[in-house]
């Protein structure tokens, strides 16, 4: 996208600034239908005046905000480029990236475009690909290191981009098996004490990391790999004893592991494998008294080499919108009531085309 100095005088203090959209993209692709994609740039930047004519955008107000406005319209044509459509979500996440990056001081930060065109995993007509810059230096660091720690909210996708990872780790053939392993704590783990066979009485505690593999491979794919024993669902108790080799290990819900079964696992590991530890330090289940393991073990492995910790937090949230600002609400309401949640159970407007 070209930018030219413009023959209008902008305001004492303001800037101006010209984009031109290459010929080969359709306005309405930069644009939005109905121009949803400009409402969502005019909302962020309420002060700016912003005019369509053409293929030609101009952007009229503060200097700094008319320059992240251009920048905002340069990384949606470096993900239009690459065949990839825009949304009104990414359009968000990308100005939310762009100023994260100006208040980011001497740090080297990806672009929005690097972000949003990773792709991960392509699966059953879709593509699985980070949403935040969070997410992506999270994927990252499971390519980089043997353990990785996944610590965030519901909703940023810890457990779901680990599952793409070792999805892809095996059909890529860096490893020959998947373990998939939570604990059942709500259980306290005696399912001996359940009703049902052995799959029945694991199930409600295991079925997320199911509903996770449906989304990936096909589904008919899926009872043959686990009775190959490709890809092994189970609860964290029957991991004991064992050692790990060429494997994909993912431990979901860690928040709810005690100290020791956290060590338990972490000594599983075997040869040319990687584990993923994923939870919610503020949802802890366990009860009252008891440690979560996955606390402790911030303070025993921070500065391990090959262990990373990547933090997630309510900005990386990637569910309906709305649950964002509950995690938010919920960390407000804890501040204020000195509570900490894991301590115990529980026409065109504006937006037309103007000048015509």
């Amino acid at each position: 996208m070209t930018q030219t100095p413009t023959a209008h005088t902008p305001a004492q203090g303001q800037a101006r600034v010209q984009l031109t959209v290459p010929a080969q993209h359709p306005m309405v692709t930069v644009l939005g239908s109905g121009d949803s994609l400009l409402r969502v740039i005019e909302k962020a930047f309420p002060a700016a005046d912003i005019h369509v004519r053409g293929n030609e955008i101009t952007a009229v107000g503060d200097p700094a905000e008319v320059a992240l406005i251009s920048r905002v319209f340069d990384e949606m044509m470096l993900v239009l480029r690459t065949g990839q459509p825009m949304t009104e979500d990414a359009v968000e996440r990308s100005i939310a990236m762009l100023r994260a990056s100006e208040n980011a001081e001497g740090e080297v930060q990806e672009t929005p475009a690097q972000v949003l065109t990773q792709n991960i995993l392509s699966s059953r007509g879709r593509t699985i690909r980070p949403k935040t810059l969070n997410q992506k230096r999270y994927v990252d660091a499971i390519d980089q290191h043997t353990i990785v720690f996944g610590i965030g909210p519901a909703g940023t996708g810890k457990t779901y981009l680990a599952m793409a990872k070792a999805v892809q780790a095996l059909q890529s053939k860096q490893v020959n098996r998947i373990i998939l392993t939570r604990p059942a704590v709500e259980a306290g783990e005696r399912l001996g004490f359940l009703p049902g066979t052995l799959y029945e009485k694991i199930d409600p505690y295991l079925r997320p990391l199911y509903d996770a593999l449906h989304d990936m491979l096909d589904p008919d794919s899926i009872p043959r790999l686990m009775a190959a024993g490709t890809i092994e669902v189970a609860p964290l108790a029957y991991m004991r004893g064992r050692t790990l080799n060429d494997a994909f290990i993912i431990l979901d819900e860690a928040q709810n592991t005690s100290p020791e079964q956290m060590k338990m696992f972490l000594t599983r590991l075997g040869f040319d494998s990687k584990i993923v530890i994923t939870g919610d330090v503020t949802q802890v289940d366990l009860p009252e008294g008891t440690k979560s393991g996955l606390r402790q073990v911030q303070e025993i492995l921070e500065g391990v080499e090959d262990v990373h910790f990547s933090r997630l937090s309510s900005h990386d949230v990637v569910r309906h919108k709305l649950v964002g600002r509950i995690v938010d609400a919920y960390d407000r309401y804890d501040s204020k009531h000195g509570t900490q949640n894991g301590a115990h159970k529980g026409g065109r407007g504006k937006s037309g085309h103007k000048g015509k």
